[in-house]
C-alpha cells in the first residue's frame, strides 16, 4: 500500500538557528526558488545584526531549502523598487560579518543572490549548481557593490561574461573561474563537507581570523585602514589566544582559542 507523501511545508521568511560556535541562517521559500521578497531582506539584515552581536558566533552558513539555492530578488515587486539598493546594503553589510561565513550552494543561483554569495568568504557547490544574472535581459544596472565583488573576486573578463552576455555557468565553470571553493556531488557530500569547514574554522584564533578577514576584504577593495590593522596587529599579539597557541604548539595538542 503507497501512502501519500506529506505536503511540503509551507514557505517561511528567513530562518536563524544559532548552535554553540555556529549560526545557520536558512532561506525557505523552496516554491519559489528561494525569491527573496522585500521582507525577506529586511529580516536577513535583522538576523545578520543578530549573529554578529553574539560574540560565541564564529561561523555563519547561509543555505536554503529545496532545489534551487536562491532566485534573488522578487521581479515582480521590481517597478517602483530600487531592488539594487536593498540588495547592496544586505550584501555589503554581509560582506562585513563579523564571523567567518560560508554559502552552502545546493542548487542554481541567479540574480544578486550571486553577489550575496560572492559577499561570504567561502562557497560550496554542488554538481548541480548553475549561476546566471539576467539583469541585462531585464533592462536592469546591476549595483556598484556587486559590480565591484564581481571583479574584486572573480576579475573583470568573467564579470563581463556574466552581466554583460548573462553567460550561464555551469557547476563546473562556477569550479574553475574561484566562485566555488569546492564543488560536491550531491547534498549529502555537500553539508559533510561544510560541517568539516565549520570545525576547521571554528577551531582557529577567532582574534586572528576576524580581523584578517576584516583587512583582507578591505584591501581587495582598495579601503584598507593602516592604523586599524596595526591596532588589530597588536591586539592579537596581546592576546592570551595567542599564548595559549603557542604554548599548544610547544606542547604538541590542539590549541582552545577563546577569543581574547
Amino acid at each position: 500500500m503507497n501512502l501519500p507523501s506529506p505536503p511540503p511545508p509551507p514557505d517561511a521568511p528567513p530562518h536563524l538557528e544559532v548552535k554553540g560556535a555556529v549560526a545557520r541562517i536558512t532561506l525557505q521559500r523552496p516554491s519559489v526558488a528561494n525569491r527573496l521578497e522585500i521582507d525577506d531582506l529586511q529580516r536577513l539584515q535583522t538576523l545578520l545584526r543578530a549573529v554578529n552581536e553574539d560574540a560565541n558566533v564564529r561561523v555563519l552558513v547561509l543555505q536554503a531549502q529545496g532545489r534551487h539555492f536562491c532566485s534573488g530578488f522578487n521581479i515582480d515587486a521590481v517597478p517602483g523598487v530600487d531592488a539594487g539598493a536593498l540588495f547592496e546594503q544586505l550584501s555589503n553589510a554581509w560582506e562585513a560579518a563579523r564571523p567567518i561565513t560560508i554559502a552552502a550552494i545546493q542548487g542554481g543561483i541567479y540574480g544578486g543572490a550571486t553577489d550575496l554569495a560572492l559577499a561570504c568568504d567561502f562557497r560550496l557547490g554542488v554538481s548541480r549548481s548553475e549561476m546566471f544574472v539576467p539583469a541585462a535581459r531585464l533592462g536592469l544596472h546591476f549595483y556598484e557593490g556587486g559590480m565591484a565583488r564581481y571583479v574584486s573576486r572573480l576579475g573583470l573578463g568573467l564579470a563581463k561574461r556574466v552581466l554583460l552576455k548573462c553567460e550561464t555557468l555551469d557547476a563546473q565553470a562556477m569550479l574553475a573561474c574561484g566562485f566555488l571553493d569546492e564543488m560536491l556531488a550531491d547534498g549529502p557530500q555537500l553539508q559533510e563537507a561544510c560541517a568539516h569547514l565549520e570545525r576547521q574554522l571554528c577551531a582557529l584564533a577567532p582574534l586572528a581570523i576576524q580581523g584578517m578577514k576584516k583587512h583582507l576584504n578591505a584591501i581587495a577593495g582598495g579601503t584598507l585602514d593602516r592604523a586599524a590593522l596595526r591596532q588589530d596587529i597588536v591586539q592579537a599579539n596581546r592576546s592570551t589566544d595567542l599564548a595559549e597557541g603557542v604554548r599548544a604548539w610547544q606542547e604538541k595538542r590542539p590549541p582552545v582559542f577563546q577569543g581574547r
